[in-house]
């Protein structure tokens, strides 16, 4: 099982390589069923192999100029406050029992996964019935006078910086990057060339996944330093293919098929979960 956890490492870094997201939605299963780590546990180490991964396939895009740097500051400096507070204090306050029927229980672990799960399913609709939309979203936005197109930006920044609050504490949560809610963002509502929106996705992702993870260590003190080195490097790999692939691949069609694909995983998962209950 561990053989398999470590292979489908490579599609992590894949995903995120690719499409910029997906990195989480991957990893967190894989830690639960490949390597039988706790999914509370599996959250914090999510964290740090999506970050670093993201990190590195970040720094590759700034290099290539495929990464807009104040926009992902407009998202990601909300995001910091939302990932660090919820992992540092929200979810340490959670009871480990959350309620209890009967015989019937809903663990915090149980409710991590459940939740984690119906993001994977909302994700994959998302990218499955996604329609192209890139530069050519920002038409007209010059139209109305300055004060009106000044007006617009700062609306525009003020809605991106509340998702940034709002995917920080997604993020916190379930252990998830969030790139699947970060690139919509950045495609429809500023206007970013694909392109520039995967760049600039890792950035934030990178960022924001580490400061949830430096939040975590006060209340994981056993970190298997060696799993997550592992992954991380193997993830990186993956990464660096995905970046190579998808110079070859349609963003539409990968999104979709990957979409196809996250849409089984999740519902697989639910059921599970659910199963347990």
């Amino acid at each position: 099982m561990e053989i398999l956890g470590y292979f489908a490492a490579i599609l992590m870094g894949l995903s995120l390589g690719m499409i910029g997201g997906g990195g989480s939605i991957l990893t967190v299963p894989i830690l639960v069923y490949l390597f039988a780590v706790n999914p509370v546990l599996a959250t914090a180490y999510s964290l740090f192999i999506v970050g670093l991964t993201s990190l590195v396939g970040g720094a590759v895009a700034l290099k290539r100029g495929d990464v807009d740097l104040k926009t992902g500051f407009v998202f990601a400096l909300p995001s910091f406050v939302g990932v660090y507070v919820t992992r540092a204090f929200v979810v340490p306050a959670l009871p480990e029992t959350i309620f209890q029927i009967g015989e019937k229980s809903l663990t915090k672990p149980l409710l991590i996964m459940i939740v984690f799960a119906i993001l994977m399913v909302l994700a994959s609709l998302s990218m499955i019935r996604s329609k192209k939309k890139g530069p050519e979203a920002s038409e007209g936005a010059g139209s109305g006078g300055g004060a009106g197109q000044a007006r617009r930006a700062w609306l525009t920044m003020s809605i991106v910086a509340l998702e940034g609050l709002v995917v920080g504490g997604v993020t916190g949560f379930v252990g998830a990057g969030g790139g699947f809610l970060i690139i919509p963002a950045l495609v429809v509502l500023i206007g970013l060339p694909m392109k520039v929106a995967v760049g600039t996705s890792l950035f934030i992702i990178a960022s924001k996944s580490l400061i949830g993870f430096v939040g975590d260590l006060q209340n994981q003190p056993h970190i298997d330093w060696a799993l997550l080195i592992a992954l991380s490097v193997i993830a990186v790999f993956g990464l660096f293919l995905g970046m190579t692939l998808s110079k070859k691949v349609s963003d539409q069609a990968l999104k979709k098929g990957f979409g196809y694909f996250v849409l089984i995983m999740g519902t697989l998962i639910l059921i599970d979960q659910i199963v347990k209950l």
